[in-house]
C-alpha cells in the first residue's frame, strides 16, 4: 500500500511527540541546510529527539520520506481556482500555465533540492496531483490542443515541463557553481572573456559571435519568463 493511502498511527504520549507533518518538515530543514545528503531517517529522528526505529511507524523507507517531502514543497505552490463547467472562453489559460510555472520555479528556488528530485515517473501525492491537474486543465484550454485529444495535451505537458524543468535545474546548478567556486556568473564570465574573443576572431562561429556580440544579459526571471512565452506561443497556434 502507498504511504498516501497508509493512515497515520495514533499519537503516543511521549517526551519527543512524532507525526508523519514532523518527521517531513525536520527533513526538509536538513536538505534545506546541506542538501539531500543530509537526509536520513537516523538524521530526521536526531533532529527530533527521537530514536530512528520509532520513525517507522510513520514512514518505511527512505524512498517514502523524499516522496513525502516532494509532495510538501508542491503544496507551497499557489494553484488556481477551479473553473466551473461552461465558465468563461478559457482565454487565461496561458496566464494559468505561466502562474503554476513560476509557482514551480520559486518552489525550486527556496528548496534547491526539489529539482534533484523531479522528472522520471509522476508524484503522487495529492498536492504533486493537485498541480498536474491544474496545468492539464489550462493545457487543455490552449488553442493549439485539439479537443479531446490526449496525445496532443500529453505532448504540450511535456513540452511546458521539459522547459521549466530544464530551466530551473540550470539556474540551480548555476547557484551551486557560485556558492562553490566563490565566483559568480558576471566573473566568470569576465574571466573567460578574453578566450572566447579569440575563439570569436578566428570566424569559425558566426552564429555564437551573433549570439555573444548582439545578445543582452537578462536576469533568471526574465529569461525563464521568456523562454515559457516561446513555448506558449506555440501552444496559442490554434490547429
Amino acid at each position: 500500500m502507498l504511504i498516501w493511502e497508509r493512515p497515520e498511527p495514533a499519537a503516543r504520549s511521549s517526551l519527543s511527540p512524532l507525526s508523519r507533518d514532523r518527521i517531513v518538515r525536520a527533513a526538509i530543514g536538513l536538505a534545506d541546510g546541506d542538501g539531500l545528503p543530509a537526509v536520513s531517517l537516523r538524521k530526521v529522528a536526531a533532529a527530533l529527539d527521537a530514536g530512528p526505529m520509532r520513525l517507522y511507524r510513520y514512514v518505511d523507507t527512505k524512498e517514502e520520506l523524499l516522496d513525502l517531502m516532494v509532495d510538501a514543497v508542491y503544496a507551497e505552490i499557489p494553484l488556481p481556482e477551479p473553473e466551473e463547467a461552461g465558465e468563461g472562453d478559457g482565454a487565461d489559460w496561458e496566464a494559468r500555465v505561466q502562474n503554476l510555472a513560476h509557482g514551480l520555479r520559486g518552489a525550486a528556488l527556496r528548496h534547491e533540492w526539489f529539482a534533484d528530485l523531479l522528472g522520471g515517473r509522476p508524484q503522487f501525492g495529492p498536492a504533486a496531483l493537485g498541480y498536474l491537474e491544474a496545468i492539464l486543465a489550462a493545457l487543455r484550454r490552449a488553442p493549439g490542443i485539439a479537443e479531446d485529444d490526449p496525445n496532443a495535451l500529453m505532448r504540450a505537458l511535456q513540452a511546458v515541463n521539459g522547459y521549466v524543468l530544464g530551466a530551473v535545474r540550470h539556474e540551480i546548478v548555476e547557484l551551486r557553481v557560485e556558492r562553490e567556486s566563490g565566483q559568480t556568473e558576471r566573473q566568470w564570465q569576465a574571466a573567460s572573456g578574453p578566450y572566447l574573443r579569440r575563439l570569436i576572431a578566428t570566424g569559425r562561429y558566426p552564429s555564437l559571435a551573433h549570439l555573444v556580440t548582439r545578445g543582452a544579459d537578462q536576469e533568471p526571471a526574465a529569461m525563464f519568463a521568456a523562454g515559457l512565452d516561446v513555448i506558449l506561443t506555440g501552444l496559442a497556434a490554434p490547429v
